[in-house]
């Protein structure tokens, strides 16, 4: 019962993990869109992604971590939807490079995916 339990909080990690992603690069390639025919300024570009980012995490911990430790679940889909965020959208752009801001990305959806999965796991109680 532990094993199917556990695989359980596994899967919900990762279904919150991917659901995140595919909601962030549907909203870049929107945003992408909007670029193209507006004359919003590329500095402002890297803002609102990341913020899109934390939230979608966030929004993600929120809705799909249950049960116990919501804060190490949540912190989970953070890091998971950072590994494959950095994976996909670097091989969109073509360039796999390493910076500081990487590391941003890791605290601020370690900490948004912390803070949906203990948010979410208290509204259930």
């Amino acid at each position: 019962m532990q094993n199917e339990n556990s695989l359980g909080g596994v899967f919900s990690i990762v279904k919150a993990a991917v659901l995140a992603l595919a909601v962030s690069f549907l909203s870049t390639v929107v945003l992408a869109a909007i670029l193209r025919i507006t004359t919003m300024p590329h500095k402002a570009i890297y803002p609102i992604t990341q913020t899109l980012k934390v939230i979608f995490v966030l929004l993600a911990s929120l809705l799909f971590i249950r049960g116990e430790k919501g804060w190490l679940k949540g912190g989970a889909v953070g890091l998971i939807f950072t590994a494959l965020s950095y994976l996909t959208f670097s091989a969109v752009g073509g360039d796999f490079s390493l910076s500081w801001l990487v590391l941003v990305e890791v605290g601020l959806a370690l900490f948004a995916g912390a803070l949906g999965g203990v948010i979410g796991v208290n509204l259930r109680r």
